[in-house]
């Protein structure tokens, strides 16, 4: 299907927003400047995305040093947030409850790996490298490495951290490390892959994905009994909704499904049992 522009893609001048199919795409472009974030890209924090991948060779490698460097109050708001701990970077950031796939088609750096760390899912092309080069420019590593140590074991993300520029991640061991879920080969079928897969979830139920995702991103947040009774909360929450209706349904009629919006569009069930509420618990860009 040829892809069909966004009605607010007009807006940016270093994002590519489009849609191909059920599959919204969000790529950096900045590919002269390794697809680091500047101000514009920043952008608009209520923007949801499917697919995120970069433009060129490089997926995203953080926030851009020259600019930083010559106009220092370019990034105070961003400085701002990231001081109060509100950053508004990615899906799991800004509270998007749809599933959201990272395609990491080349060097993923430094502030680059919040998109990683913060994706329902993450596939790579086997040219795909990682670094977090923060300690070697005077920066300190946190929020990135903090989110990834709870995806994946500890020992290699300090490494990462504590090498800085001096030493790269390859896409294999990220996928051994349980960081990333696939290893795309040859390189430049990558986005073609996440088509595929973005289709392929984007066949389930809207309103059950969201509350799983809360459920999910939710257990990373909290002890292991108040994640049990929040997901539980998620689960009756779905109690009564279409779409737990038409699955069983089109199923049996061997046909693909009629889904409803999000599983906040229906009433409560009877006993009053709701949704769990986000505590900003989704995932993300």
């Amino acid at each position: 299907m040829s892809p069909e522009p966004h009605e607010a893609a007009s807006g940016y001048r270093t994002l590519e927003v489009r849609r191909e199919g059920p599959v919204g795409w969000l790529v950096f472009d900045r590919p002269e400047a390794g697809n680091a974030m500047n101000a514009t890209m920043l952008g608009d924090p209520t923007v949801a995305v499917i697919v995120n991948t970069g433009a060129g060779r490089a997926f995203q490698t953080g926030l851009d040093m020259v600019q930083l460097s010559r106009e220092p109050e370019a990034m105070r708001e961003q400085s701002r947030r990231t001081k109060r701990a509100e950053l508004r970077l990615t899906a799991w950031h800004n509270g998007v409850d749809k599933p959201v796939i990272a395609a990491v088609n080349g060097v993923c750096a430094g502030g680059g790996l919040h998109f990683v760390a913060d994706a329902d899912v993450v596939i790579a092309s086997s040219e795909a490298t990682f670094l977090d080069p923060h300690v070697s420019v005077g920066q300190v590593t946190a929020y990135e490495a903090i989110t990834l140590v709870r995806k994946s074991p500890m020992e290699p993300v300090v490494r990462m951290a504590l090498a800085g520029h001096h030493e790269r991640m390859t896409a294999a061991r990220a996928h051994q490390l349980g960081i990333l879920s696939e290893v795309v080969t040859p390189p430049g079928r990558l986005r073609e892959r996440a088509q595929e897969l973005a289709e392929t979830i984007a066949r389930n139920s809207p309103a059950a994905m969201a509350a799983t995702k809360r459920a999910l991103w939710g257990a990373l947040e909290t002890g292991l009994s108040e994640a049990c009774r929040a997901g539980g909360r998620e689960l009756i929450g779905m109690w009564g909704h279409p779409d737990q209706e038409e699955g069983p349904l089109a199923f049996a009629e061997k046909r693909p499904a009629r889904w409803q919006g999000s599983s906040t569009d229906h009433a409560a069930p009877a006993d009053g049992a709701g949704t769990a509420a986000t505590g900003g618990a989704t995932g993300g860009l």
